[in-house]
């Protein structure tokens, strides 16, 4: 699969708001990999029902991977549709085992952060990527003139 890649600096206009989302874990005992599997692969079929179902409200996320930490970026259309989800079947049911399986045993971490961000509160900038982030959101714009600033583009 071929992506493709938009050579300059783009941007994407400021003009919704948005909710940004980071979700995930840590594994802190690598031999209790008993606690921080079934953590590790709850993930994936919450993430299968997202893209599936746009009408849930996740408008794009990107994964990252490093040694011991995951790292889900999610972009909601509001904090009303990811409390929706938070509150629904397949979210409880992870949580739940979550709580039985692992509990206060400190060999699995997770956490997540929300952000609630109003239009004109946030910035972007590209320079020859794909659509990434909120460009798979928004769409790309070319950076010209009057956006080639962080404040003109803030504003």
């Amino acid at each position: 699969m071929s992506v493709e890649i938009f050579p300059g600096r783009y941007t994407v206009e400021n003009q919704e708001d948005i909710v940004v989302f980071t979700i995930g874990m840590r594994i802190n005992k690598w031999w209790a990999i008993h606690k921080w599997f079934p953590v590790f692969k709850a993930m994936p079929p919450m993430i299968r029902e997202l893209y599936m179902n746009k009408d849930l409200g996740c408008l794009s996320m990107e994964h990252f991977f490093s040694l011991r930490t995951t790292f889900l970026l999610q972009y909601w259309r509001s904090e009303e549709d990811l409390m929706a989800y938070a509150k629904g079947q397949k979210h409880l049911k992870a949580w739940n085992e979550f709580n039985q399986k692992v509990g206060n045993n400190d060999a699995v971490g997770i956490y997540h952060e929300t952000f609630l961000v109003k239009k004109g509160n946030y910035e972007s900038l590209y320079g020859n990527m794909p659509k990434f982030g909120l460009g798979k959101v928004f769409g790309i714009t070319k950076i010209t003139k009057a956006k080639n600033s962080f404040k003109k583009r803030i504003s």
